[in-house]
């Protein structure tokens, strides 16, 4: 079983997509648990501090690291700088400078026996957190979105289908798009012609030579 943690302002983002597939089959298979952190909670003073303006000037608010150490320590019930150390636990933080997420990054962290998730949120994150504290900084594309909440979700949900009886038909998950390095082939269903629009005849020749070779000539690269 692999244990997920996600730390994050804003866990009813997160909640509600944990109630459907994969993460109910998941829960239901022994194979994951997940657990969800406020930030909030770990606020050093009565207002629930846990940004603050960055050093050195600049737009919006960093988020503290005093909170996000604490929550890790609570999270893994050792210090931070100790779990980083643990081949088995990954601690990631969700950040446009991150390495890019794929198919073969999804692989790789399935085989952990617990993840962590740090989402960010206004400017970011103490730049202490990502240089001390974390194993792995991960970005999901280049644009902007308002925090490490969907990319968060992402993760979770990547990860997750790549599990042991989570995915009903398990074949499937090698057949999928960018699990080879290529992308998944045009695929019809009935009716045979839609608005004159018809269903390419290799298909239905019952060749399944030529339907083979009609396949892998239509997954592009990715």
């Amino acid at each position: 079983m692999i244990r997920f943690n996600v730390l994050t302002l804003f866990p009813e983002l997160i909640q509600p997509h944990l109630e459907f597939l994969p993460f109910k089959r998941a829960v239901e298979k022994d194979a994951a648990e997940y657990k969800l952190w406020n930030l909030r909670k770990y606020a050093r003073d009565k207002r629930g501090t846990v940004d603050d303006k960055p050093y050195g000037g600049g737009t919006g608010m960093l988020l503290m690291p005093e909170p996000i150490y604490d929550a890790l320590h609570d999270i893994h019930n050792e210090p931070p700088e100790d779990i980083v150390k643990r081949s088995a636990v990954r601690i990631i933080l969700l950040s446009p400078r991150g390495r890019k997420y794929d198919q073969k990054y999804a692989g790789e962290l399935s085989k952990a026996q617990e993840i962590t998730l740090i989402c960010g949120r206004y400017e970011g994150v103490d730049a202490r957190i990502e240089e001390n504290y974390v194993t792995d900084v991960i970005s999901i594309g280049n644009y902007v979105i308002s925090g490490g909440e969907v990319p968060a979700l992402v993760i979770l949900e990547s990860v997750t289908r790549l599990l042991p009886n989570v995915i009903e038909k398990e074949d499937a998950i090698t057949n999928e798009s960018f699990t080879e390095g290529n992308i998944e082939y045009p695929q019809y269903t009935r009716p045979e012609i839609f608005k004159d629009k018809k269903v390419p005849d290799v298909l239905l020749s019952g060749n399944h030579k030529e339907i083979e070779k009609w396949k892998k000539e239509n997954s592009p690269s990715a």
